[in-house]
Formats: C-alpha cells, sequence, structure tokens
C-alpha cells in the first residue's frame, strides 16, 4: 500500500492509499484511539484512502486544531478537495461517525455509506464510563497522566468478544502513539459534546439517501448495538443491517468475514 505525508490544510497528514477497485474512491475514517491501520484488510479488497486523522497515529496533533465533530468534518472536506475526490463511498467506525457531518452537508458526494460501531449522532446515547471520565477537567488529566500499557489493556475490557481486552496487536499498535499530542486530541474530542450535541449533529441524516450498510458487534460494550437499528430508522435510503454475534467493537477483528460483508458492499 502506498504511504502519504504531506501537508494538507497547514498540518502534517499522513494517510495510506490502494488504488480504487469500486466505481468511486471509498474514504475510511477510524475512530478513538487508533488510525488509519484499522482498514489495512479493507484496503486490500476495496482500495481507497484511510487518514490518520488530525491527533491520532502519524499524524499532526497541534494544541490549536479544532478536536470536535464539526472540526473533523471542515478538515475531511479539505482532505478529499487536496486528493481530488468529488465523489466518495464512505466507511466509518466509533468517532470516525464526525465524517457524518461533512455526509450530511454534501450529501450528493456520497455513493454508498458503512456505518460500523460508530459514536450515535443519535438521540438516547448514554456514554460508557471510561468517556464520562475523559469528559471532566482534571480526571480525565489524571486518568491520561496515569495510564500505562498494563493499565490500558484493562481499561479496555470488553473492546473484543467474550469481554476480552483490545486484541495484542491492536493494543501495541494504539500505544505507541499514545503520546501527549492524542491524549490532548481525546480530551478535547470528549469534552467537545453531550448526548444532546451527538442527536443535533445527526438531524439530517434522513438527507441521507444512498444504499448503506450498518454493521455493529452484538457485544460492543461502548456503543449498544441497538444503534445499529436506530441508525437505519434515521438514516433515508435502503439500509442494510447486520449485528454480528461473538463481536464486540471492532467487529471485523472478531469476526474477519465483516471484512468480507463491507467489501461486497462496496463492490456491489
Amino acid at each position: 500500500m502506498s504511504e502519504h505525508r504531506q501537508a494538507v490544510g497547514g498540518l502534517p497528514l499522513f494517510w495510506r492509499g490502494e488504488p480504487a477497485q469500486t466505481a468511486v474512491p471509498v474514504l475510511y475514517v477510524h475512530g478513538v484511539p487508533t488510525d488509519g491501520d484499522d482498514f489495512k484488510p479493507f484496503l486490500a479488497r476495496t482500495g481507497g484512502i484511510a487518514p490518520d486523522l488530525p491527533g491520532f497515529g502519524r499524524s499532526g496533533k497541534p494544541a490549536e486544531f479544532d478536536y470536535s465533530i464539526e472540526g473533523y468534518a471542515d478538515y475531511l472536506a479539505v482532505f478529499l478537495n487536496h486528493v481530488d475526490v468529488e465523489r466518495c463511498s464512505l466507511v466509518v467506525h466509533d468517532w470516525g461517525g464526525a465524517a457524518l457531518a461533512l455526509a450530511q452537508r454534501e450529501p450528493e458526494r456520497v455513493e454508498r455509506l458503512v456505518i460500523i460501531d460508530a459514536v450515535p449522532l443519535l438521540p438516547g446515547y448514554v456514554p460508557h464510563r471510561l468517556a464520562r471520565l475523559w469528559a471532566r477537567p482534571g480526571v480525565g488529566e489524571l486518568l491520561m497522566g496515569l495510564t500505562t500499557r498494563r493499565s490500558a489493556s484493562l481499561l479496555s475490557r470488553g473492546a473484543m468478544a467474550g469481554r476480552r481486552p483490545m486484541e495484542p496487536a491492536l493494543a501495541e499498535r494504539a500505544w505507541r502513539h499514545f503520546d501527549h499530542g492524542t491524549q490532548r486530541a481525546i480530551l478535547k474530542l470528549y469534552r467537545s459534546t453531550d448526548p444532546d450535541g451527538l442527536a443535533r449533529a445527526g438531524m439530517r441524516l434522513g438527507e441521507l439517501r444512498c444504499p448503506a450498510l450498518v454493521l455493529w458487534g452484538a457485544e460492543d460494550p461502548y456503543v449498544p448495538a441497538s444503534f445499529a437499528h436506530a441508525y437505519a430508522g434515521a438514516l433515508g435510503g435502503e439500509v442494510r443491517v447486520e449485528v454480528l454475534e461473538r463481536a464486540s467493537h471492532w467487529p471485523w477483528i472478531d469476526r474477519p468475514e465483516a471484512v468480507d460483508l463491507v467489501a461486497g458492499f462496496l463492490l456491489a
């Protein structure tokens, strides 16, 4: 896979790319606390683009960046213009769901949509315990400062099926980039909005009328699988819902056949 490091919007950005195997390129948008390498198995099947979002992985992590849903939506619009992509399919995971704000602004740019265990831009979400701690000033900084490789593994309990901690290779990759810049980005992101703000950010989901696939791990402890069906009800087009048993927050790691589901949908 090709690797790119360029200044985009005045910020150093890293992304991986593969020639598109689909009608339009696929933009893959990762969540917390990982990076675009989450999507390497998907890129191998469909091609596309997977950036490390500002604040994560190998991209820049400036204190002054707007680490919020709208801030990421604005930046992704700049990125798509930079790589000369007018229309794309969109795959989002976890806080990568911030890209749905951009999709709602310009629904005509989205060919197909895949939502995987994404932060709910919907009513009724109750943040998980770790999210509530990160959102509290002082408490979040203390928790970040006390986080070690071992405690990070303990805090991630439930990230994999069977209430296991984060899969070792994934945990090692996340820890490698878990510096002060990423810690600051996480705290700012979780403090940028509340459940009511998340619901407001998804008020125009019904304007997304492209074909959509909503894929969820049945054992996700962070975002309950009920939100898979809530997303399906909020979107305005034809939606397929797949809730995978024996899968958690990164369902394609627990159930590798999830890559086939997503690739088949995007290649259709």
